[in-house]
């Protein structure tokens, strides 16, 4: 369900928004446009988390697919994690076209393959298709609450703040904005539609809960997928089927860094044309990198959960400021309703979490529930009084409703 109508309702939302905004303000970078909507100490604070963000989704999507690789071939994870360092930190510093956008088609062409592959493997192998219809029953094996964890984890397929970030890049290549809800809002759909085989598959493949967490305990959730895969499709169609997983955290990981690099040389105002100026930042940034990658995976994994939605959240306010100075207040209930349940998720999150600040559980809802209405309260005052964008771009064009 939070797939279905999370990627409809939220994440396509904000993928559109965040890169719509960048299309009006020529491609600048999602801080400096969230920073023009809601002030500078906004622009800061969105620099902030972008980075964190960013530094952390490329360490972690160095691991994961470190891991996976591993245990298909043997090799040491070290030895891995240095190679796809490696290739980050050359897909980082050339430009876009000479190693990105070489690759990704080919990408592209594996993670079709492995979508459609595993979706029919599940349909004609005699799977009887999600067995367990009771969503609302907990079955983490630790008693988890699945409010706000479930909305935290599921972030990629239903709304992810890392997203944003990625909108510039894509922002800069468009032939015009009549391709933006194509590409923005109708990508987000298709990850929402990868995303819910792969809910299908966990929930259809392994017939319990219980099944599924002994594989995991037993290996790794990398050991889900080479299970899964090599079953449906075969040793070949597995293999190439995981690799397509493989890719997905990859094509993620290049970017990130990417974009950390763009983000850190608008903070510093450093031209990015000469290779030195992109080596003076790459390097410290890289090195940063692998230090935290050598630290725990799953305290890497909680902080990114978190910084992942409250960027989300963030840009989802911001996009709601903007519809209203551009005289579409009509239609800020689209971004402000799911900003305002991201800030649910968000506040009730690190208020609970031992990563954050360990309060009662009881307490920190109540203290995302506040913070949800007071925000949206504040939020519906004080539209009354903002004026048109001051984004010059966006003055005089009219911004398309998806």
């Amino acid at each position: 369900l939070w797939v279905v109508f999370g990627s409809i309702f939220a994440g396509a939302v904000h993928d559109f928004f965040s890169g719509m905004l960048s299309v009006r303000n020529k491609g600048q970078n999602i801080p400096e446009v969230v920073g023009d909507a809601l002030g500078m100490p906004a622009r800061h604070v969105m620099r902030f988390f972008s980075v964190l963000l960013l530094l952390l989704v490329g360490v972690v999507f160095v691991l994961s697919p470190a891991k996976l690789l591993s245990e298909m071939t043997g090799v040491n994870v070290t030895a891995l994690v240095l190679a796809i360092f490696a290739y980050y930190f050359i897909a980082t510093i050339v430009p876009i076209n000479a190693v990105i956008g070489r690759l990704y088609p080919i990408f592209g062409a594996l993670l079709v393959f492995m979508t459609v592959g595993v979706a029919g493997g599940l349909i004609f192998g005699g799977y009887e298709l999600v067995p367990n219809q009771n969503f609302f029953v907990n079955v983490h094996p630790g008693g988890a609450p699945l409010w706000p964890l479930l909305f935290i984890v599921l972030s990629c397929g239903a709304i992810s703040g890392f997203h944003s970030t990625q909108s510039p890049l894509m922002a800069r290549c468009l032939k015009t904005e009549t391709d933006a809800r194509f590409v923005f809002y109708g990508a987000m759909i298709l990850e929402g539609i990868i995303a819910l085989i792969w809910v299908a598959v966990g929930l259809s493949f392994y017939q319990s809960p219980e099944a599924m967490n002994a594989v995991i305990a037993s290996g790794s959730p990398s050991a889900v997928v080479n299970e899964v895969s090599t079953t449906l499709l075969g040793p070949v169609g597995g293999f190439l089927a995981i690799v397509g997983v493989i890719i997905l955290p990859i094509t993620s990981g290049d970017t990130a860094f990417r974009s950390t690099r763009l983000i850190l040389a608008d903070v510093f105002k450093m031209s990015q044309k000469p290779v030195s100026k992109r080596l003076l930042i790459a390097i410290p940034l890289f090195i940063v990198g692998y230090v935290v990658s050598t630290q725990d995976f799953n305290l890497i994994w909680r902080y990114f959960g978190w910084a992942n939605q409250t960027l989300a959240m963030l840009v989802l306010w911001a996009a709601a400021i903007y519809l209203v100075r551009a005289d579409k207040a009509q239609y800020h209930w689209m971004a402000s309703l799911p900003a305002a349940f991201m800030t649910a998720v968000s506040i009730t999150f690190i208020a609970f979490s031992p990563i954050g600040f360990n309060l009662p559980y009881n307490v920190a809802v109540i203290l995302g529930i506040v913070a949800a209405l007071g925000s949206l309260a504040a939020f519906i005052i004080k539209s009354h009084s903002w004026r048109k964008p001051r984004v010059s771009a966006g003055r005089n064009k009219s911004i398309g409703v998806a």
